[in-house]
């Protein structure tokens, strides 16, 4: 057989094995972990979770100078890198909270895909010592002995229930799953990204895995944070990520 005609059916027999293979693998049924994880299967909304930039803080201020500060330089720094990171994803909508810390980050990432950030007012932070008279501190109202207990009791149960004067847990689970379920059901079959917050980003990650911790981890400023939705299920991608802080110009990191 001349070389020019075996060359030829080689050719053949290679484009035909790989188009059975293309076949085989658009039939290929979905495995239990394919289907428990949302991995390469249909019609699954990729939820991007961001924790806003580092804000300016005070932790001896009053308690209306903890409810809406505004980025720190390092914070600018941190909304800038991980819009960049985010800026070769394909981005169908923007969701942030208020507040500016998350409404400025939010905008760092929304502007390289020529979005408009949609605040909702549910995707605020939970609201610790939002009865406290917002001209004095937690300290001029509890005391040290009880704000002492109260911060002792949360390193070992991880609720915001130990804090008086503040919002339950459960209304805050409440309105802030909700708020994300809303935005998927608004979203099939695309990517979002949420700027949000620390206690935001633990309930709906805690909604997922069912913690029972109203904070299972601490996330880092502008972490990256993927949850996963279809099919009634939803799934845990990825948990505090924050490659993007780490540059030539060195570490951008903070928690």
């Amino acid at each position: 057989m001349p070389v020019d005609q075996r060359d030829e059916e080689e050719r053949t027999t290679e484009q035909s094995a790989q188009r059975v293979e293309a076949a085989a693998a658009r039939q290929r049924v979905p495995s239990a972990f394919d289907l428990a994880f949302l991995s390469g299967v249909e019609n699954v909304t990729e939820v991007i979770l961001v924790r806003h930039g580092q804000q300016t803080y005070n932790p001896n201020g009053t308690a209306g100078d903890w409810v809406d500060p505004p980025l720190s330089e390092l914070g600018q720094q941190q909304a800038r890198l991980v819009g960049m990171a985010l800026s070769t994803e394909k981005i169908d909508a923007v969701y942030v909270s208020p507040l500016r810390r998350a409404f400025d980050t939010g905008m760092e990432i929304a502007r390289h895909h020529r979005l408009e950030p949609v605040p909702v007012d549910d995707l605020r932070e939970v609201e610790v010592f939002r009865d406290v008279p917002p001209d004095k501190s937690p300290l001029d109202v509890l005391g040290t002995r009880a704000l002492t207990g109260a911060r002792q009791r949360f390193i070992h149960e991880k609720s915001w229930d130990v804090y008086p004067f503040s919002e339950p847990s459960h209304e805050f689970r409440r309105r802030t799953i909700n708020a994300i379920e809303g935005i998927i059901a608004a979203h099939p079959n695309e990517r979002v990204v949420i700027a949000c917050h620390g206690g935001v980003i633990n309930v709906y990650a805690g909604h997922v895995i069912g913690s029972r911790f109203d904070m299972f981890f601490r996330p880092a400023h502008t972490s990256i944070n993927i949850m996963l939705a279809g099919e009634g299920i939803r799934a845990l991608n990825r948990l505090n990520d924050v490659h993007h802080l780490r540059t030539g110009e060195g570490s951008f990191y903070s928690t």
